[in-house]
């Protein structure tokens, strides 16, 4: 599964099959899918909602995630896309703005499809 997102007003293509975790373990020595549990927290969050009661909540959730998984699961996709993308932080210079919140949301679908079970009823 593919998706196409525009970025700093660059089109980034991600992907995601059989072959990213290990892209992802590969470059970073950790698990794909261990990382993903992790940011589980946050999916129940509506980050664009956000009234004063769920504050504590999100301060929770916050701290409980490494930042740079965000960005280490955005380049393994994106590598996986493409081979041609270079080092993570070589790809992250590229970008001036680079909204993490917009555009993980975007992208969760391309995990959870890894994740899904295809057995049939």
């Amino acid at each position: 599964m593919e998706k196409t997102l525009t970025i700093d007003g660059k089109k980034v293509r991600f992907k995601s099959t059989a072959a990213t975790p290990l892209r992802y373990k590969q470059q970073y020595g950790r698990e794909f899918y261990a990382d993903i549990v992790k940011l589980f927290p946050l999916s129940k969050l509506d980050l664009k909602n956000i009234d004063k009661n769920d504050v504590e909540r999100i301060q929770e959730a916050f701290s409980l995630i490494e930042f740079d998984m965000f960005y280490g699961i955005l380049w393994a996709l994106a590598k996986t896309a493409d081979n041609n993308i270079p080092d993570p932080m070589t790809w992250l210079d590229g970008f001036d703005e680079f909204p993490l919140m917009d555009i993980f949301p975007e992208v969760q679908e391309l995990i959870v499809k890894n994740l899904q079970s295809t057995k049939k009823k």
